[in-house]
């Protein structure tokens, strides 16, 4: 059994590719993989690991950083390692906005999951999925809105149309999407925004499924695609012909080919690429006969 640690902290950083270094060799040596951005502002990161390794790691992050407790912490299990290989990236910023945000910000907005549904069945709230499309798709609130945006640096367009006097209840997968989202309209003047603290993945940690407001899966941004309640790992896949997910109603169509093609894309794939795809196929499940992993196995 895997553990899979995400988490986020914004705070004043320094001395980045000194850690970077420190932080590869951690990774290494105690066999942890996924994702670390680090920048000036703060850092961001979903890693997986044994149980021990996990804690240790998560002990050295916040000694390394000068960190107490982290903005956002979700822990879940998988049954098998959902990241190829350790990454640890610098960025300008943790989630590109073009926004920097002080560590002196009071976080006064953070709703938790056992008062979230009260806060979005009211119906003057508006309740803003603030992921991409995509994601949107696998799951999300009753009643929720997506603005239907690609990049996150093209946020502010739409964030710029909504209306001050209106609540507002924001939500993404782990938090840290909503927590600059937030910050910039409090820069515009909103005065009720809130966002869900932890995000969805806390929201289905903590809430009893009868007792939910969530339609569908979580998508994650790792091999186990999506979670349900109680982060299991959940029933979609991801297209390797687009890149996007699918389910279990997909693969039932005749447009559907692992490896190849789902519903979304197959009318738009050329004979050439699905010719490409099926080789690659053929390569990765031959490799999986002898227990390899080919090297065209991608990471979403």
């Amino acid at each position: 059994m895997f553990i899979v640690l995400g988490f986020y902290k914004f705070k004043k950083l320094k001395y980045l590719k000194k850690n970077k270094l420190i932080l590869q060799k951690l990774f290494i040596d105690n066999n942890i993989r996924g994702t670390l951005i680090i920048s000036k502002e703060g850092l961001n990161g979903t890693i997986s690991g044994k149980s021990k390794k996990i804690s240790l790691i998560n002990k050295k992050i916040k000694n390394l950083f000068g960190v107490m407790n982290f903005d956002s912490e979700n822990l879940s299990k998988s049954k098998f390692q959902p990241f190829h290989r350790p990454k640890i990236k610098i960025k300008k910023e943790v989630v590109p906005m073009g926004l920097n945000i002080s560590p002196k910000i009071k976080k006064k907005n953070h709703i938790p999951p056992n008062k979230w549904n009260q806060l979005i069945t009211n119906k003057n709230t508006l309740i803003l999925d603030v992921r991409k499309p995509f994601e949107y798709e696998v799951g999300s609130f009753k009643k929720a809105v997506n603005p239907n945006v690609n990049h996150f640096r093209e946020f502010p367009k739409y964030l710029n149309k909504l209306n001050k006097q209106k609540p507002i209840a924001m939500f993404c997968t782990g938090g840290i999407r909503c927590e600059k989202a937030s910050v910039y309209l409090n820069q515009k003047g909103f005065k009720n925004v809130f966002q869900l603290k932890g995000g969805i993945l806390n929201y289905l940690n903590k809430i009893k499924k009868k007792n939910s407001l969530w339609n569908g899966e979580c998508f994650v941004f790792d091999n186990r695609v999506s979670v349900k309640h109680g982060l299991i790992t959940g029933s979609y896949f991801v297209c390797s012909g687009c890149r996007t997910p699918g389910s279990s109603v997909d693969k039932k169509s005749k447009k559907y080919e692992e490896g190849v093609s789902c519903p979304r894309c197959y009318d738009t794939l050329t004979n050439t690429q699905k010719t490409r795809f099926r080789m690659r196929q053929k390569q990765i499940n031959l490799a999986k006969q002898v227990g390899k992993k080919h090297k065209f196995q991608k990471e979403f």
